[in-house]
């Protein structure tokens, strides 16, 4: 949840022409993470808790995949980029450490 906060934070400063482009897909991926965690967690089934983390998975790689043309556009800097992506590795270590103990 911090991230989310963290992707809406740096996009507020986008060019306006990005609102429905860059902005829109970096805040999109990044409240997605969270959500189908959650969504998948209120299936009550191990089998669709499993399906939903592996999708929010996804979900972080496209971020960290959009966060990187933002730094390349210099929508952000490098320092920006850097916090951004750090965090979002951590947050891949931790969920890949729990898709694990899911198998």
């Amino acid at each position: 949840m911090e991230l989310v906060t963290e992707i809406y934070r740096a996009t507020s400063s986008f060019p306006e022409e990005e609102k429905y482009g860059l902005t829109s897909q970096l805040r999109r991926s990044s409240v997605s993470i969270p959500s189908n965690i959650s969504e998948g967690f209120g299936r009550n089934s191990q089998g669709d808790f499993k399906r939903f983390v592996n999708i929010s998975m996804g979900s972080l790689f496209e971020l960290q995949t959009q966060i990187e043309v933002a730094k390349n556009l210099e929508f952000i800097s490098k320092e920006i980029f850097e916090n951004l992506y750090d965090r979002s590795r951590e947050i891949e270590r931790m969920m890949s450490s729990f898709i694990r103990t899911l198998k």
